[in-house]
């Protein structure tokens, strides 16, 4: 009889599945899995040494490039370990406002998720449709900060600049013209918030289009069910943090436990899995979406009813208004001072941490007194569930490796640093 070998292949980094430039190595016995062993270090950029080399206000844009799908929630940990450093309190319509788009980015990263993860497993309609809503969240972006992905819209001492008063309107072109472009700008005919009020008003029944289609379908419960399945105690061993430990049923949310922005002053709930396998991490990240929704709307609320300044008047730490800046010359030489110096911060220590869509990100900023910072670290939750892959896939087979990358919601620039 012919012996049986175990044989070892590569999985990634060219394998579509692998989500950009993951590399693994099964160890394989047939079909079945034996090891898994993730290799890293095809991407990495060196964003935390970078940082050390540049003046505290130049880095924001760095931290979008991370988890390059949760853009402003990357910001939002960084540009609060600075202010944890300077001691700075920000205008009560600026944490609404990070607030609201923590959450928008929350829903970006989900649909994202949802519409690669079914791509994965076969569910080739769920990334046309999870992209359509998409579109509109990247308008929103791109509304208050001019870019469609890397924002840099946080600055310490709150945002760049308040939320605007008018959406620009889709031009015609051959493409779009007639009732496909009276349907576009249908939304766009108030502020950026009557846009977004729209958006939530009509996301509820686009999530129920997607459960519609995954939730009870035969194939998708076989493809996730009791596949990857991670036990409460074992997720908090391996050091889980958000999706990734809410599916194993275990309700830890840095958005309740140690409020930031105005997570205080909005209503949401915590959603928990059973099991600990696939579908309920599946299940747990659906309604996450309905919560932030539910989220956005209360924020949207709030900002119509308070206005007020959205910066630290300090103009040591915020520029001066362009107006300000261009007649008066004390505003002059701060702004000159900031945008090439930047400012000097007390020396310290500082971790901050924000609930990512994927988990905890938390930045960790040492300070020597100078203008950038001794050291800077990043917590990167996707780093730590990748290093679960083993444990997670052993005793699976070869296409479970998939669900279990797509379950994880790996995006290599935050692991790969």
């Amino acid at each position: 009889m012919s012996k049986m070998h175990n044989y070892t292949l590569n999985f990634g980094p060219q394998h579509p599945a692998a989500h950009g430039v993951l590399r693994l190595i099964l160890e394989l016995e047939g079909e079945i899995i034996v090891r898994a062993d993730p290799h890293i270090g095809l991407l990495h950029r060196g964003t935390e040494k970078l940082a050390e080399s540049k003046p505290y206000n130049q880095s924001i844009g760095y931290m979008d490039r991370l988890d390059y799908v949760s853009m402003m929630c990357n910001e939002h940990a960084y540009v609060m370990a600075i202010e944890n450093l300077l001691g700075l309190d920000i205008p009560i319509r600026a944490k609404f406002i990070r607030t609201l788009f923590d959450e928008v980015t929350r829903i970006l990263n989900h649909l994202m998720w949802i519409g690669t993860h079914g791509l994965d497993l076969g569910a080739m309609t769920l990334f046309l449709y999870a992209f359509r809503e998409r579109e509109y969240l990247m308008d929103a972006y791109e509304a208050v900060s001019g870019a469609r992905m890397h924002a840099t819209y946080y600055r310490p001492g709150g945002v760049y600049r308040d939320l605007p008063d008018e959406m620009t309107q889709v031009k015609e072109t051959r493409w779009t013209k007639g009732k496909d472009l009276t349907r576009l700008n249908a939304w766009r005919q108030g502020s950026l918030l009557d846009f977004l009020e729209e958006f939530i008003n009509d996301f509820p029944s686009r999530i129920d289009e997607y459960e519609t289609l995954l939730t009870n379908n035969r194939i998708w419960k076989q493809r996730t069910v009791g596949i990857g399945v991670v036990s409460p105690d074992r997720a908090l061993q391996l050091g889980f943090t958000g999706p990734m430990l809410r599916g194993s049923g275990i309700a830890w949310d840095l958005r309740k436990k140690q409020p930031y922005a105005a997570y205080d002053k909005v209503k949401f709930s915590v959603p928990i899995g059973k099991n600990g396998d696939c579908y309920d991490r599946y299940l747990v990240r659906m309604e996450e979406m309905r919560q932030s929704n539910e989220i956005i709307r209360q924020c949207i609320t709030w900002l119509r009813e308070n206005p007020g300044p959205v910066i630290t008047g300090d103009q040591k730490v915020a520029p001066p208004s362009r107006t300000a800046m261009k007649e008066d010359m004390e505003s002059m030489i701060h702004h000159f001072k900031l945008f090439t110096e930047g400012y000097c911060v007390p020396a310290g220590e500082s971790y901050a941490a924000v609930e990512h869509p994927k988990g905890e990100f938390g930045c960790y900023l040492v300070s020597d007194g100078a203008n950038k910072p001794f050291r800077t670290h990043l917590r990167a939750a996707g780093f730590v569930h990748l290093s679960a892959m083993e444990e997670m896939v052993k005793g699976h087979m070869l296409a479970d490796v998939v669900a279990v990358i797509g379950t994880q919601d790996i995006v290599f620039g935050e692991i790969d640093r």
